[in-house]
């Protein structure tokens, strides 16, 4: 599949739907066509270092990964994997004539005025959704798949200094000073992770390493009278098997980001009763390490947006993204020297 060919199906309304009109967004794994009762997720024939959708079998294997695991953590919201036709010259999804060239996966819309960053950016967040988060999160946690076998523990190290891999795109658009910073805090991290390996095992032996959501930020969930939590990682399972501090971190994070900072607290309060996972200092600062982690992936992967992005609008709101998070990993950084 290519751009051209999603144009195609939405202009021609080739899709499953009564309705007339269809749009578009665009991520850099995927394409979404929205239409009035659906949404129609395709992944783009992408290879990268953490993820291969290069093949159409791997396509149909991760679609299908997909709907299964988003299935833990919502209802009727995922449908089905429906096939791409194309037949002479005309795409359509799930039509009834044609080759199939690749799959997408057919969502039910949800309104878009209650994705939680929306409703963190018009101040509409309550306690009461967080106290619902920290619930269904908790729940979610306790009875999922724990990890066994050994830690992969210099993985631990791979994954943040893979951010390296953009440095110089950083250092060239954003500034050489943050690129610099960049090979501080990933050398700073190496120290880090074996100063506390100890700790870290200890934990993987006791069970805190989960099959858990692997991106859980704000515009990953949807705040109805109960919360929806969607998009889990499918592609790259050891992105979903991580410590439990690390899955809430990745949210915690978020929250910083959107100045929020009294959320967060209550929502690790409310949740450390439900599901006590930190037990001491060292686990404070790991948990604090693993924000310093996260702010570490949304700058790689706002990056990797702007390196595909031709608008030059939405280039630049990509590059003021990566400094929004560097400043991020930047004041955990400094907040780490300090304990």
């Amino acid at each position: 599949m290519n751009k051209f060919a999603i144009d195609h199906i939405i202009e021609h309304h080739n899709y499953p739907d009564d309705s007339s009109e269809a749009s578009l967004i665009e991520t850099h794994i995927s394409w979404v066509v929205l239409t009035k009762s659906f949404a129609f997720k395709i992944k783009k024939p992408l290879q990268y270092s953490f993820l291969s959708f290069s093949t159409l079998e791997q396509r149909k294997f991760y679609c299908d990964q997909e709907v299964s695991l988003n299935r833990r953590l919502t209802d009727d919201i995922y449908l089905d994997v429906l096939p791409i036709k194309k037949h002479m010259d005309s795409w359509s999804i799930d039509g009834a004539n044609g080759v199939i060239v690749d799959y997408a996966v057919q969502m039910k819309k949800l309104d878009n005025d209650q994705r939680m960053d929306v409703l963190l950016e018009k101040e509409k967040v309550t306690q009461r959704h967080m106290e619902q988060l920290a619930d269904r999160l908790a729940k979610f946690h306790k009875s999922t798949n724990k990890i066994k076998g050994d830690l992969l523990f210099y993985n631990l190290w791979i994954d943040f200094a893979d951010l390296l891999k953009v440095k110089n795109f950083i250092s060239k658009h954003v500034g050489v000073s943050e690129g610099q910073k960049i090979e501080t805090i990933v050398q700073y991290a190496k120290e880090f992770l074996n100063t506390h390996k100890e700790r870290i095992c200890k934990r993987h032996e006791l069970g805190y390493t989960i099959d858990g959501h692997g991106d859980l930020h704000s515009r990953n969930i949807f705040l109805l009278d109960e919360p929806v939590i969607f998009d889990c990682i499918e592609f790259n399972d050891h992105f979903r098997h991580v410590d439990v501090l690390d899955e809430l971190a990745f949210f915690c994070m978020d929250l910083d980001a959107y100045n929020h900072k009294s959320h967060e607290l209550y929502f690790l309060e409310k949740y450390q009763e439900k599901n006590p996972c930190i037990f001491n200092e060292e686990d404070k600062r790991l948990h604090l390490y693993y924000k310093l982690y996260r702010a570490n992936v949304r700058t790689k992967v706002n990056a990797l947006k702007a390196m595909q992005e031709s608008d030059p609008k939405e280039f630049q709101e990509r590059i003021h993204e990566c400094d929004k998070y560097l400043n991020l990993m930047n004041l955990y950084y400094s907040e780490l020297c300090k304990t």
